[in-house]
């Protein structure tokens, strides 16, 4: 029944995202069309109850305008739009009382699947949710053997198809105090695939009232982070690969500068981290750096590697027959 409430509060404001603004008539008829309904009506009384836990929820105000023939909007939808997390969870399970509501869609939808997201994923969101100390075993891809060490989960983040999790490093953070190192609180990011164990320690943390997560991330492309400044950045987009620079940027700071018919050129501001590399080198040759010519430099530096695995003799090939 409370999954039920929930799909119902998604689906009013998925449909009022959609459609601006609707009367209560309307409402009703988009609501026994959705086949959510499985024919019921819905009473003036639930749609107020269904207004109101929205706000409570979601703190989004569904409000009622009387000149307007008592059409029903939602207020600044900027500030919901603007929630990642929020935004994410509408238009997920929005799509899924629609695959419930008719099961010919079932197959006809594909997601991406996120491996790390299912063994672990509610653990450390539920340790998160009570502030608890979680003890986990983790082996990273450069690491020999796996270590078990004491993590205050944070925050979680999912980047290209993994979850990770941000926390604060006991550890570390305890070693450099004593030591006198500064920052006294190291935060460390965990890929959640690499977690072969996790265990509840049964100890609270507080979290860091000057954590500030976005601050953290500021300038990455993804969750490798870094010390040094955030530069400015300037990539060449050659032909039509600016249409999709424009539709899904490489970043938020993208900003475009000039166009003509056979390129474009991108402003960034970020720093260049190696997820930044991977992410400039997975466009292949639809894209290229122009300054600064450091940066340049280091992509020139990828490109003659990759150069290098490809003009060798097989003979020379490592792991071959």
């Amino acid at each position: 029944m409370a999954a039920n409430l929930f799909g119902r509060y998604v689906w009013l404001m998925d449909v009022l995202l959609r459609y601006k603004r609707l009367t209560y008539e309307e409402i009703c008829e988009l609501w026994q069309e959705s086949g959510l309904s499985y024919g019921e009506e819905l009473p003036l009384r639930t749609f107020h109850n269904h207004q109101k836990a929205i706000k409570d929820i979601f703190d989004v105000y569904i409000e009622c305008d009387r000149k307007d023939n008592y059409r029903y909007y939602i207020d600044e939808p900027e500030r919901l739009e603007g929630n990642n997390l929020r935004s994410w969870l509408i238009s997920s399970y929005a799509t899924l009382n629609q695959i419930q509501a008719d099961k010919k869609l079932e197959d006809r939808i594909i997601f991406e699947e996120i491996p790390s997201g299912q063994t672990w994923l509610t653990c450390i969101a539920d340790a998160m949710r009570r502030n608890h100390v979680l003890s986990i075993t983790h082996q990273g891809f450069s690491k020999p053997e796996p270590c078990t060490f004491d993590i205050e989960p944070y925050c979680l983040k999912v980047v290209k198809r993994r979850w990770y999790v941000v926390a604060r490093s006991p550890y570390y953070s305890q070693r450099n105090k004593e030591q006198g190192i500064k920052p006294n609180d190291v935060y460390r990011v965990y890929a959640l695939d690499r977690i072969s164990d996790i265990q509840d320690t049964g100890k609270t943390f507080k979290m860091k009232k000057n954590f500030d997560v976005d601050r953290y991330f500021e300038g990455c492309c993804g969750v490798i982070t870094s010390d040094k400044p955030i530069q400015r950045i300037v990539l060449l987009a050659y032909n039509h690969f600016a249409d999709y620079l424009r539709t899904l940027p490489l970043h938020e700071s993208q900003r475009e500068l000039e166009s003509n018919d056979e390129s474009t050129l991108f402003e960034y501001h970020l720093k260049p981290t190696f997820d930044f590399y991977q992410l400039v080198l997975a466009q292949g040759d639809q894209v290229e750096v122009l300054e600064p010519e450091p940066v340049r430099d280091e992509m020139r530096n990828f490109a003659q590697n990759m150069l290098n695995y490809y003009t060798r003799e097989k003979k020379e090939k490592p792991c071959k027959d």
